[in-house]
């Protein structure tokens, strides 16, 4: 479509991938590419490189849709302004809105700044697109209240005269992007979305304004939301996202209040294990059955698969695998016995003891192995490792594998690296994943055997119900304990990053109420910790000095003195980044106190240790941290089970 853009790497990048930010390009290139007129700047823009791999970042960038108006133009041949007058604004009747207003709507425009010595009014706040002539594809339009609700019911009523259903739909649809949700060059759920408070529907998709406008249309509940304000008046400074979110908050609860609204009921989440039971275990007939689980295996109802499957039709449940931490999920030892079910009596295998994989003995009179334990969706917990293993020696010994998949807690949708080095796999690396995967074990499953080149017969049963960009509170499932320190889904959240960092001499939390919401050490000073981590600006989470004192694991009984983590934006929150941030962090403020020996146990990427080490920010990590990543996606994509909804 662009020929002239495709230079220095940008061939693959798509009009997708504009829309919805994940094109790899820079969020706004320099100002000074525009100052020498329209016909230079596209020579520039056309220039430019990319500052991430294609598909594998979210940047919000204006790059992407100026460029994207640049293909309207192309494809219609009129000047984006003449094209949005003639297929939106005038069918619409929207009579006061478009690119450069004449001088009359002008005068009833409100100022912005002041700008070589004069108010600007009815122009273009934003300084390239000032530069491009008052006309581009990521700034200048000018509207009003009337005039938008006007397009918001248009959309409310799936297009109207402008657009078709299948287009609303593909454009308001959920697509997943690393670190949330975006329609097609609209917000759904981003760091961007703060402006939209917490009581919209999961439909719902809006946008924010730099001068300080928000909409946001909510089929669910039927409404739309407008704020129009000229914060940047008169100094370029305000802040008003956080208002319009608690104004779309109160707008929202007096909807609900007002008018009972009819909100179509999602199904209720069923486990692989509540399918197969469903279907009368039908997978199963027949067969010798080796189980491997521990106290997360349950279906809806709270009953363990031990108990189903030894109560299954012509089901023969032979012997038992338990994973780290043991059968019934309570034990943090470096090695765990074999034991015996209470209930049943059948002899338990412990495949975190002298062995890590089910060995000839153990499988002898099986046919088949299932394999049903909640993953938390983090590189390092070791109970994907668990099923891995098991699925190799499957494989080696010709035995069926059956997973009984689970959601994954912390949503299906964020992935993050940085990856696993090549040749650095170990038991809390099973296999080359970025820390946060997005994967659920079932998914996992497909991938090993592909990827491992496993001759084995992998069935996955699939959860019914789930969607991707669901947390576990989102399921209508009961939590139940994954580990012992893993106690409630805001620790889930945070574990990829704060787990990072816990193979060094700082506490995380272990041996306290609230593993990995805390992290301390008695070499700590807290007011600067907690200080310098919230000079960082990252979104979604705060830092509160604290002391605590754990009663076991690191520092045991000894006072630490550090940080307690609050999360005050889980749809903003980035968790790696917020334990690469500590890590950098601890590594500037104590760079002798601090021990990194061991930091890479986990973190097993010697890229991003390295710039660590060398006192590097995070930003200036990103390029290690995507390392890999576009093939990673691009591999995970063939072996995904579920949409985004």
């Amino acid at each position: 479509i662009f020929p002239a853009f495709a230079c220095n790497d940008k061939e693959s990048i798509t009009v997708k991938d504009l829309l919805l930010h994940r094109s790899g390009l820079i969020p706004d290139n320099a100002l000074s590419d525009y100052q020498d007129g329209p016909v230079k700047a596209w020579e520039r823009i056309c220039e430019l490189k990319l500052v991430a791999p294609v598909g594998t970042a979210f940047k919000y960038s204006d790059v992407n849709f100026i460029v994207l108006g640049k293909l309207v133009e192309h494809f219609t041949g009129k000047t984006l302004h003449q094209y949005t007058q003639d297929a939106i604004f005038r069918p619409l009747g929207m009579n006061h809105s478009g690119f450069m207003p004449s001088p009359e709507l002008s005068a009833k425009c409100a100022p912005t700044e002041q700008r070589e010595g004069r108010w600007m009014q009815g122009e273009v706040h934003d300084p390239r697109a000032y530069l491009l002539g008052g006309i581009a594809g990521h700034a200048g339009l000018f509207s009003t209240a009337e005039d938008i609700a006007i397009y918001a019911k248009t959309m409310l009523h799936h297009g109207g005269k402008i657009l078709s259903p299948s287009t609303v739909h593909a454009m308001t649809d959920a697509y997943a992007v690393p670190g949330g949700l975006r329609g097609l060059g609209w917000d759904k759920r981003t760091s961007f979305s703060i402006n939209r408070g917490d009581l919209l529907s999961r439909s719902a998709f809006g946008h924010g304004g730099f001068t300080g406008n928000v909409l946001w249309i909510d089929p669910e509940l039927d409404l739309f939301f407008i704020f129009l304000s000229n914060r940047v008046h008169p100094n370029g400074k305000g802040l008003v996202n956080p208002l319009a979110g608690k104004i779309a908050n109160v707008v929202a609860a007096a909807m609900s209040q007002s008018q009972p609204i009819a909100i179509p009921a999602r199904p209720a989440v069923l486990t692989g294990l509540d399918v197969l039971e469903r279907n009368g275990f039908r997978e199963l007939a027949g067969q010798r059955i080796g189980l491997i689980t521990n106290h997360t295996g349950r279906n809806n109802q709270g009953q363990s698969a031990v108990q189903l499957l030894q109560k299954a039709p012509n089901v023969k449940l032979k012997v038992l695998f338990s994973p780290e931490h043991g059968f019934e999920g309570k034990l943090d030892l470096d090695k765990v016995s074999d034991s015996q079910d209470k209930g049943t009596g059948i002899k338990i295998y412990s495949l975190y003891g002298e062995t890590r994989r089910p060995t000839m003995e153990m499988l002898a009179q099986l046919d088949t192995v299932v394999f049903d334990i909640q993953d938390i969706g983090t590189r390092f917990y070791t109970y994907i490792s668990t099923m891995g293993e098991a699925m190799i020696a499957s494989a080696e010994h010709h035995r069926k594998f059956v997973v009984l998949d689970r959601p994954n807690p912390i949503n299906g949708v964020d992935v993050v690296g940085p990856m696993l080095d090549p040749k650095s796999e170990s038991f809390v690396g099973f296999h080359r994943l970025p820390v946060r995967h997005g994967m659920t074990i079932g998914e996992l499953a497909r991938m090993f055997k592909q990827e491992l080149k496993l001759d084995l017969d992998l069935h996955v049963i699939a959860c019914e119900g789930w969607a991707r960009g669901d947390y576990w509170d989102a399921t209508g499932l009961t939590w139940i304990n994954p580990s012992p320190n893993m106690r409630n889904l805001t620790q889930a959240l945070l574990y990829p990053g704060i787990g990072l960092i816990e193979t060094t001499n700082v506490s995380v939390g272990r041996g306290t109420d609230t593993p990995f919401e805390v992290v301390g050490a008695p070499w700590m000073d807290s007011r600067e910790l907690a200080r310098e981590l919230n000079s960082k600006g990252m979104q979604g989470v705060k830092f509160v000095p604290i002391e605590f004192t754990p009663t076991s694991s690191k520092f045991a009984n000894e006072a630490c003195k550090g940080i307690n983590i609050l999360v005050t934006n889980r749809n903003a929150i980035e968790p790696v980044r917020v334990g690469l941030t500590l890590a950098a962090t601890l590594r500037r403020l104590y760079p002798e106190a601090w021990e990194t020996k061991s930091l890479n146990r986990l973190l097993s990427n010697q890229a991003t240790l390295k710039l660590l080490l060398d006192g590097r920010s995070v930003d200036e990590l990103e390029p290690a941290i995507l390392d890999g990543m576009s093939e990673f996606m691009r591999k995970r994509e063939e072996h995904l089970l579920y949409p985004v909804k």
